[in-house]
C-alpha cells in the first residue's frame, strides 16, 4: 500500500485550518520576503561590495536559480515522505543561507550564500501549497489561497519598503538578519500546530534526473544572463552554453520518461490544465520578480529616490495585489467560479506591462502608480489561482509534483526574466550613457567607473541627467520586451477548461482511494465482484487497515 490515511477524518473547522496554516504562512512570508527585501537596497549593497551591473543581476538571479532548480525536487519528495519534516528542513537551510548572506564581504560570497538561501526558500514555496491541498478542499482552498496570496503580496512589494528603511537606518546587512526570527517562529509553529496523517511509501529518488534538470536549467540561466554582456550572442561560448543546456535538458527528459518516480512526471503534461498553466506561470514569474527588481532600480537611479522612498513608491502594487488576492479568493470560494477572474487578471497583467513600457525618466508619478497598480491587480488574481486549478485537476498522488512544477516554472520565469531583462538593461544603459556623454564631449570612463553602478550624488548635474535618462529609457524598454510574454499568459488562461472545483480535501481523496484498494483486495480474496456497501467498508475494512496507526493517532487528520 502506497499511502496511509483515514476515511473517517472529520472536516476541519476554519479555526483548526488557520492554526495548522499559521506556521506555513509565516514560512511563506519569510521565503518571499528574503527574495524582495534586498531589491530596493541592491544599488547600495552592490556598490558597497564593489560590484557592477552584472553583480546586481546575479544577487537576485542566484537565489531565484537555486529556488527554481530545487522546487521540483522538494515537491517530489513531498509525494514520497513526511511533508512536515521536509518543510522544517527547508526552514533550517533557509536560516543558514540568510545568516551567511548577511556576513558576506564580497560579491562572490554574497552570491554563493544567496544560493543556499534560495534552496531553503524553494522548499517553503513548494511545500506550503502542497500541504494546503492536504487539509482544504479545492472549493474552500480559494479563500485560503487568497490569504496566502495576500501575504505573498505584502512580502513581494512590501519587502523593498522594509529593505529601504533598514538600509537607510541600521545598514543593509540587517536586510538578511531581519528574516531569521520569523523563520525560527515558523519552525516552532509548524512543530506544534501542523498535524498530518503519516505516509508510508517506498522512496525511489530520481537522482540522475534531478542532477540533469539542475545542471540544464542553471546553464540556461547563466547563458541568458551573460549573453550580450560578457560575450556576444553569436560567439562560440554562447553556442556552447546554449547547446549544452539543451542537451542536458533533453537527457533529463529521457531519464524522466524511464524512471518510476520522476522529479517532474511528464505524464502531467497530458493534463491540459497543467500544460497551459505551466506556460502561463513563466509569464507571471517574469512580471512578479521583474517589476519588483527593476522598478526599485529605476526609482533610485533614474528618479533619485532613496531606498526607503523607492520602497514606499511600490505600495500601489502591493495594495493592489493584496486586495485582488484576498477578495477574488473569497469570491471564488463563495461561488465556485474561477475562470472569469483569471482571464481578467491575465488581461490586466498584459495591460499593465504594456503601460510600464511607456515610462521614462520624467514620467509623472501618478501614471507610474496607476501602471504598477494594474500589474498588481493582475498578479493578485492569477498567482495563487494557477496552483488551485492545477491541484483541482491532477490525481491526489501527484499533487506534490504538480504544485511544485507550477512553482518551478514560475520561478524559472522569474529567474530567466530577471537575468535576460537585466542583461538587456545593462546593454541599453551602457549604450545610452556612452551616447549621452559623447554628446557632452565627456569620456565615459571619466563619468563612471567601468560598469559599476553610479553614485548619482557625486556626479555633476549634466552627467547625472545623462545617467538618469539612460536608466529611465532602459527600464521602459525591458517592460516592452516582456509584453509578448504577458500576452501569451492571457492566451493560455483563456484556453483553460472551466472545470468545477472539487469539495474534498487531499486527505479525504486519499482515504477514498484506500477504501477502493481495500474493497478490491477483499473481493479478489473471495473471488467476488468488488461491490460493497460504503458504510461496511468504513466500519470494517478501513478500521482493520488503519488499526495500528489509530492506536498511536486517535484523530488521524489532526496528528502528525
Amino acid at each position: 500500500m502506497s499511502t496511509t490515511a483515514s476515511a473517517q477524518a472529520p472536516a476541519m473547522s476554519r479555526r483548526q485550518v488557520l492554526e495548522a496554516l499559521s506556521g506555513l504562512l509565516v514560512g511563506m512570508f519569510v521565503a518571499m520576503l528574503a527574495s524582495t527585501v534586498v531589491s530596493s537596497s541592491l544599488p547600495v549593497i552592490v556598490s558597497d561590495l564593489g560590484g557592477d551591473q552584472s553583480t546586481f543581476t546575479w544577487v537576485i538571479t542566484a537565489s531565484l536559480l537555486a529556488t527554481t532548480v530545487s522546487t521540483p525536487i522538494w515537491g517530489k519528495l513531498a509525494d514520497l515522505t513526511s511533508r512536515k519534516v521536509l518543510v522544517q528542513v527547508a526552514i533550517v537551510v533557509f536560516v543558514i543561507g540568510t545568516a551567511l548572506s548577511g556576513l558576506a564581504q564580497d560579491p562572490g560570497s554574497l552570491i554563493a550564500f544567496r544560493v543556499i538561501q534560495g534552496l531553503g526558500a524553494g522548499g517553503l514555496l513548494a511545500l506550503v501549497q502542497v500541504i494546503m491541498s492536504d487539509i482544504i478542499s479545492p472549493r474552500e482552498r480559494g479563500r485560503y489561497m487568497g490569504l496566502m496570496g495576500g501575504i505573498m503580496a505584502v512580502a513581494i512589494a512590501g519587502g523593498p519598503l522594509l529593505g529601504g528603511f533598514i538600509t537607510d537606518t541600521i545598514g543593509w546587512r540587517w536586510n538578511f538578519y531581519v528574516a531569521i526570527p520569523f523563520a525560527i517562529l515558523a519552525l516552532f509553529l509548524i512543530q506544534f500546530t501542523l498535524h498530518l496523517p503519516k505516509r508510508h511509501r517506498k522512496v525511489r529518488i530520481d537522482y540522475l534526473g534531478a542532477a540533469l534538470i539542475a545542471a540544464g536549467v542553471s546553464l540556461l540561466l547563466i547563458w541568458v544572463t551573460l549573453g550580450g554582456n560578457q560575450f556576444e550572442w553569436g560567439s562560440v561560448t554562447s553556442w556552447l552554453m546554449g547547446v549544452g543546456s539543451a542537451v542536458l535538458l533533453a537527457l533529463a527528459v529521457l531519464v524522466e520518461l524511464k524512471h518510476p518516480e520522476p522529479i517532474i512526471p511528464l505524464t502531467l503534461f497530458k493534463n491540459r490544465t497543467f500544460a497551459l498553466m505551466t506556460i502561463a506561470s513563466v509569464s507571471v514569474g517574469v512580471a512578479m520578480f521583474g517589476t519588483s527588481v527593476f522598478i526599485s532600480q529605476y526609482l533610485q537611479l533614474s528618479r533619485d529616490k532613496t531606498p526607503t522612498e523607492s520602497g514606499i513608491y511600490t505600495l500601489p502594487q502591493v495594495i493592489a495585489m493584496l486586495v485582488a488576492s484576498t477578495v477574488v479568493g473569497a469570491l471564488i470560494s463563495r461561488s465556485g467560479k474561477w475562470k472569469a477572474w483569471m482571464v481578467a487578471g491575465a488581461a490586466l497583467l498584459a495591460l499593465g506591462t504594456g503601460l510600464m513600457g511607456t515610462i521614462a525618466f520624467d514620467t509623472p508619478f501618478a501614471l507610474l502608480f496607476l501602471f504598477m497598480g494594474i500589474i498588481g491587480l493582475g498578479i493578485g488574481m492569477l498567482m495563487q489561482n494557477m496552483v488551485l486549478v492545477v491541484q483541482n485537476t491532477v490525481d491526489v498522488s501527484q499533487i506534490g509534483a504538480a504544485s511544485a512544477s507550477i512553482a518551478f516554472f514560475r520561478s524559472l520565469g522569474g529567474a530567466a526574466g530577471v537575468a535576460a531583462l537585466g542583461a538587456a538593461l545593462a546593454t541599453r544603459v551602457k549604450s545610452g550613457i556612452s551616447d549621452g556623454l559623447a554628446d557632452l564631449g565627456v569620456p565615459a570612463g571619466q563619468a563612471t567607473s567601468g560598469d559599476t553602478l553610479p553614485d548619482l550624488a557625486t556626479l555633476p548635474a549634466p552627467i547625472r541627467t545623462v545617467i538618469e535618462q539612460a536608466y529611465g529609457q532602459g527600464v521602459g524598454e525591458i517592460f516592452l520586451i516582456a509584453l509578448p510574454v504577458a500576452i501569451l499568459a492571457l492566451i493560455m488562461v483563456a484556453l483553460l477548461p472551466n472545470k468545477k472545483l472539487g469539495t474534498r480535501s487531499g486527505i479525504e481523496q486519499l482515504a477514498e482511494k484506500e477504501a477502493e484498494i481495500v474493497v478490491d483486495v477483499s473481493a479478489a480474496e473471495v473471488g467476488a465482484t468488488p461491490v460493497v456497501d460504503e458504510a461496511i467498508v468504513d466500519a470494517a475494512a478501513l478500521e482493520a487497515e488503519f488499526a495500528d496507526d489509530d492506536e498511536n493517532d486517535p484523530v488521524p487528520v489532526n496528528r502528525g
